[in-house]
């Protein structure tokens, strides 16, 4: 596997399990109850997690380009 596709693979993953941590973290200190379930939690954390590592491909390159520069 390519380095770059790998890194960009687990930024995604990092963002995704960051998310559920923040999530879970104001269920915690703040709500009494769960405002969403956790089936809408996992989706809304899949959604971080694939534009999280779209934009760590993204932005990798144009940051490996203006280095060169």
């Amino acid at each position: 596997m390519h380095p770059r596709i790998k890194a960009s693979l687990l930024w995604g993953a990092i963002a995704a399990l960051v998310f559920l941590v923040l999530v879970q973290g104001y269920t915690l200190l703040v709500a009494s109850e769960p405002a969403i379930g956790i089936l809408a939690k996992l989706v809304v954390a899949v959604v971080v997690g694939v534009c999280g590592g779209v934009s760590s491909y993204a932005l990798e390159g144009w940051l490996a380009r203006s280095e060169r520069s």
